[in-house]
Formats: structure tokens, C-alpha cells, sequence
């Protein structure tokens, strides 16, 4: 949750938390809305219960690579919705700030890590996470995300400039087939996003949501039925021929590829070098191995 800078937001005063209640109350987004106040009122908590100045991040604040911007509460929710985020994911917010994206996610079931370089921000969105009961389930690390090991999640959050995305972008596609990025606002250089949202509402700024899926590594020769495949990719955009013949709407997504070749449509999956699956019309099942 890093960005560009932006004037610096004032402390957060006891009594605003009852001004966003009362908007949460009014609106269709209330449960996001109330979300988002609990991280202020939180660290007015925090201050109260030491009798003490609490650390408050202030929007624009110095980081080691960008400055800090929490991203809207209700574009957390949509870029959640967007990765299709279940109890049954594991979740790698890069940047994590004050938490919300990670706490939002525990809130939600979901198994979530925080990636923070400020010792002082990883510790609040600690104490939030306590705050919001879900620290069992999410979790924050102090260390540089260029360090740190991206391997083993199936859903990587994020809200970085371009020019860090492109940095991390050869790493990323390294990933397990299938991993959902998503990207607050900033795009991936080349790799063009596979799908792209805009929330409305309260949201003012930094509104978009991009999403990838790691794709498959498929590119070269393959051998399918005694036939040739050939296959030549870029990023999840997939050409190519089988028996000299020219593949026709050809879809790559994740581990999952569909391509019409003649009357048929093939539809199936990538493991490493084997790819299989079903054809159309009653026609047997097919499989490619790596030439």
C-alpha cells in the first residue's frame, strides 16, 4: 500500500470515528466503510490504553522505495473479489502498510501475509490485526520485498509504482501457474492485465484494480496424436499451429488452455511438459508431451 506522495492527513481525533459510522450506516458499502474506520479508531485505542503518542502513518510518508498511500477500503474488497479469494487460499500483500489488505482478507477466512519494510507500520498492522481478533490468520513480516520469497501463495496483493512492478515482474512469472495478481491502479509493463476494474462510490482516487494470472509456460514444439504443435507465446497471449494448420481462438489461463484446431475444440490442462484433456464432438481424449 505504497504510492506517490500526497499531502499528509491529519491524526486521527476520537471523535471522527462516529462521523464514519454514521457514513457507514448510510450506504450499500457499510461493512467495507466500517472496516476502514476500525483502523483508525484502532490506533486512537492504542493511544488511550498506553496514555501515550501512538505511531500515526501519515499519508505520503517516506518509505525505502515509495512513499505510503493505504489503498481505499472499497478497492481492497473489489480486488479481493477480483482474485476470487477463498478460505482455501494462502494471500501476499506486498507493501502492507497499516494492514487493511491483509486484515481484510483474514476477516474473510483467508490465510494472509504482510510484507512491510517500516518496523513501525509492520508493528501497527500487527496491533490492528489484534484489534480486529483475525491475528491468527494474518500475519506481517519486517523485510524488503525484493529479499523476500514470493513462492507458495495463490493470491498476491499489491500497490507499487510501475517501475517496482517491472523489477518484480520476472519473479512473479516464475510462479506457479494459476497465481491471481492484482495490482492496485499500476500495470505490469508488457504484460497486459487480464482483467481491469474501476470502483465507484466513495472512492476518490486510486480506484483501479488490475488482475493477472500466471500463465503456464507453453511456448515451443509439442507432439500431439502424431501430430506437430506448434506454439509460440507471450505472456498469456498464445499462436500456433497443429499439423501445419492454424490454431483458432486460442485461451491460456493459469494451467488451463482451450484452442479450436479444424472442427474441433480442445480444451485441458499443463503440467510441466504433458498437456491433456477433452475434445469436442465425442472425439477421444487428447494429450501433448514437449518435443
Amino acid at each position: 500500500m505504497m504510492l506517490a506522495p500526497l499531502r499528509s492527513s491529519p491524526q486521527f481525533h476520537p471523535s471522527h470515528r462516529f462521523a464514519c459510522l454514521r457514513r457507514a450506516r448510510a450506504g450499500a458499502a457499510a461493512v467495507s466503510l466500517a472496516l476502514s474506520c476500525s483502523f483508525a479508531a484502532a490506533a486512537a485505542a492504542q493511544e488511550a490504553a498506553s496514555g501515550s503518542q501512538a505511531y500515526v502513518p501519515q499519508v505520503g510518508q517516506q518509505g525505502k522505495d515509495v512513499v505510503w498511500v493505504p489503498t481505499p477500503q472499497a478497492l481492497v474488497d473489489k480486488m479481493l473479489e477480483m482474485a476470487q479469494a477463498t478460505p482455501a487460499d494462502n494471500l501476499l500483500d506486498l507493501g502492507s502498510g497499516d494492514g487493511r489488505t491483509v486484515i481484510t482478507a483474514a476477516g474473510r477466512g483467508i490465510r494472509a501475509h504482510g510484507i512491510e519494510y517500516n518496523p513501525e507500520m509492520a508493528d501497527l498492522a500487527r496491533r490492528n490485526a489484534a484489534a480486529a481478533g483475525v491475528a491468527d490468520r494474518a500475519t506481517f513480516a519486517t523485510a524488503d520485498l525484493f529479499e523476500s520469497n514470493l513462492s507458495g501463495y495463490s493470491v498476491i496483493t499489491m500497490f507499487l509504482l510501475p517501475a517496482i512492478n517491472d523489477r518484480l515482474r520476472p519473479r512473479l512469472l516464475e510462479l506457479k501457474p494459476g497465481t491471481r495478481i492484482v495490482s492496485n491502479s499500476f500495470p505490469m509493463g508488457e504484460w497486459a492485465p487480464d482483467q481491469q476494474a474501476t470502483v465507484g462510490g466513495d472512492c476518490q482516487t486510486w480506484c483501479t484494480a488490475l488482475l493477472w494470472i500466471v500463465p503456464a509456460q507453453i511456448g515451443g514444439n509439442w507432439k500431439l496424436g502424431g501430430q506437430e504443435l506448434k506454439l509460440e507465446q507471450t505472456f498469456q497471449q498464445v499462436s500456433g499451429t497443429l499439423g501445419g494448420e492454424p490454431l483458432r481462438d486460442v485461451v491460456l489461463r493459469g494451467d488451463e488452455i482451450s484452442f479450436r484446431a479444424g472442427t474441433a475444440v480442445y480444451r485441458g490442462k499443463v503440467d510441466g511438459n504433458t498437456m491433456e484433456g477433452e475434445r469436442s464432438k465425442g472425439a477421444p481424449a487428447w494429450r501433448a508431451t514437449r518435443a
